[in-house]
């Protein structure tokens, strides 16, 4: 979805909206909808969206009209409690002419106003034009699966599900937001509320916006994470509370008029949405997986051993390095800005193949951060566990020189990784210390002083700006780290990730580990159900061990990762170092060219594993390459 309200009055012909810009916005996302386009304008206000039609396909085109002809509404997303909803509002008198989930939307915004978000239970991103009042309301899901970019110039106010909408605008100024810089080069992603531009911003997860006729928008938060312990139950009870939930959530989100997927990895989460799939389904599951030349980093036999016993519909297909790089230009493109987590490309490529067969496909995202299923939540747990002065004295591994060997220095570079957080005074701290994808004292080796002089207070500042009390969120530091991970993290990479690589492609990726009744179990759990010992996501491997072939679930994590080491030392390295030396990038000013030149050298060489970086890099400079002509540049 796309709009424009250029705030100017409806009586000043300048700044009338019109039918043909709000088409070019959401032509410009013809990707993410490519069945049925509606457009509105009325006077200074425009706004419309791309439909990829899946519920209600024949009666659910949009924008959608109150039956007073006050409110007009458009959405991206889809809400799986729609059906209760629906008879809760008919009981109250509402007539409903659709059989879908726009109009229960609509109806019920009608009747609850603000309220009515957090009663859907969905993802979505929501834009409410009331005519009389001349009001725009924006919307976000709780957990923010759906995105949503706002701009407020003086050529207007635009929103749009993703920036292509906004840059393509007449009158609008954009520049790079050097503290997106600082977050992307730390981080890998942007933060949420920032963009690559400084003029634009996301809508918050679990945030509603007012935009009036005049002043600055108002923005309130509708729901934010927080634990609410449950009553005392069991551990057998939990894990039948969890199975119960998710048969549920998997059979509401798999409620669809065309065919539905799955992403199968053969890890714990993409396994338990295709086993509950199976339990609830009258027919095979179509799974789809991507498996990689090496075997450290293949996951495919596990997959395809699932399948074979949930009787799936499989199709399996293999990365090369050579098509991962060919097809790196063109991931990067569908993020509008840089986005350095490398399980794009595989996540993009499974996209694509699944979209040949079906137009929705369920993943297993969201399942770490809210049962614990990181290495990173173990690390902390034992962290957590030890005395100040055995932490403080951990950090000695920063002194340990390089070593010959290449997996020596893989492996030393892990354990300073995570003793260099252990010291850091409480969870969110740490969050934000093994999150990173570059450490402080690199960066001030690799950018300039004054790239590096704005990057002021470092992890005390982030804790501050994002968790000012993390005593508030628990006194658990576990607890404090997986809220980080929930609030900040998934919004900002995961489901970016898996938003942008599968609506490049039409295909519709549902999130049940992110339904609204998961979430609430999740957040009301004790933690050691969640990571119990050195076991996490405990409460899932328990309640599908009974589906699953014996044992499969007793494998280490691995994730949809790439062997990104190996492939910089080699050919891929050489492609990303051209990248840094003919994209223009090299010249900005903000590095220490020299001392770029000799991380591309050591990688080679095997003195450190730089891959993370060098990923980020090669991607920083594509997004350079083909940034967009109404960048303001200096």
């Amino acid at each position: 979805m796309a709009g424009l309200y250029a705030r100017g009055g409806a009586a000043v012909s300048p700044r009338l909206v019109t039918a043909p810009l709000i088409t070019a916005q959401c032509d410009a996302i013809l990707h993410r909808g490519p069945d049925d386009q509606g457009v509105m304008t009325d006077g200074d206000f425009g706004f419309g969206m791309r439909r990829l039609s899946i519920i209600d396909i024949e009666g659910g085109h949009q924008p959608f009209h109150s039956p007073d002809g006050r409110y007009a509404l458009v959405f991206n997303g889809e809400i799986y409690n729609f059906r209760e909803l629906r008879r809760e509002l008919q009981a109250l008198g509402r007539i409903f002419e659709s059989a879908g989930d726009t109009e229960v939307i609509l109806a019920g915004y009608e009747r609850w106003g603000d309220d009515v978000w957090a009663r859907l239970d969905g993802m979505f991103a929501v834009a409410v034009w009331d005519i009389r009042e001349r009001r725009l309301t924006l919307a976000r899901d709780p957990v923010g699966i759906k995105p949503l970019y706002y701009t407020d110039q003086a050529a207007g106010f635009a929103f749009g599900s993703e920036l292509k909408t906004l840059t393509l605008l007449p009158g609008m100024a954009f520049a790079v937001d050097r503290r997106a810089l600082h977050d992307y080069f730390s981080f890998g992603h942007i933060r949420t509320p920032r963009s690559i531009y400084a003029q634009v911003r996301t809508l918050p997860p679990g945030h509603v916006m007012t935009i009036e006729a005049s002043g600055p928008p108002t923005m309130r938060a509708y729901w934010t994470p927080a634990y609410h312990p449950s009553e005392t139950r069991s551990e057998a009870a939990w894990i039948e509370r969890f199975r119960d939930e998710w048969l549920d959530t998997i059979g509401k989100q798999m409620v669809a008029d065309v065919d539905v997927g799955a992403f199968l990895s053969g890890g714990v989460d993409s396994s338990a949405v295709v086993a509950a799939m199976a339990q609830v389904s009258d027919r095979p599951v179509r799974t789809f997986t991507i498996g990689f030349p090496d075997p450290r980093f293949d996951e495919s036999p596990h997959a395809e051993a699932i399948a074979r016993h949930l009787g799936c519909h499989h199709v399996t297909r293999t990365l090369e390095l050579a098509d991962a790089q060919a097809m790196l230009p063109e991931v990067q493109h569908c993020y509008d800005e840089p986005f350095a987590d490398p399980s794009a490309v595989p996540t993009w490529y499974v996209s694509q193949i699944a979209a040949q067969e079906v137009k929705v496909a369920l993943s297993g995202d969201g399942g770490d951060e809210l049962f614990f299923g990181y290495k990173r939540h173990a690390t902390e747990r034992r962290i957590s566990s030890l005395p100040a002065p055995l932490r403080r004295l951990a950090r000695a591994l920063d002194a340990v020189p390089t070593l010959p060997s290449r997996h020596a220095n893989a492996v030393l570079q892990r354990w300073r990784k995570t003793t260099g957080s252990a010291a850091l005074p409480n969870g969110v701290a740490r969050f934000f210390a093994k999150t990173q994808i570059t450490n402080e004292a690199f960066r001030r080796e690799i950018f300039s002083a004054e790239f590096i002089a704005e990057e002021e207070g470092g992890i005390a500042a982030l804790v501050a700006e994002y968790f000012p009390d993390p005593d508030a969120i628990s006194t658990d530091t576990l607890e404090q780290f997986g809220l980080a991970d929930l609030a900040l993290n998934l919004p900002g990479a995961m489901l970016t990730k898996v938003d942008r690589a599968s609506m490049a492609h039409s295909l519709e990726v549902r999130v049940p580990m992110l339904g609204q009744g998961m979430v609430d179990l999740a957040l009301s759990m004790p933690a050691d159900m969640k990571l119990h010992g050195k076991v996490g996501k405990y409460v899932i491997r328990q309640a599908i061990a009974p589906w699953l072939p014996e044992g499969i679930l007793d494998r280490r994590k691995q994730g949809f990762q790439m062997p990104l080491a190996a492939w910089f030392a080699g050919d891929f390295g050489a492609y990303a170092e051209q990248l840094w030396r003919d994209s223009g990038v090299r010249e900005q000013g903000m590095w220490r060219t020299g001392a770029v030149d000799k991380v591309f050298a050591d990688h080679r060489a095997g003195k450190r594993d730089y891959s993370r970086f060098l990923y980020a890099l090669a991607i920083y400079c594509l997004w350079w390459i083909g940034r967009p002509k109404t960048l303001v540049e200096g």
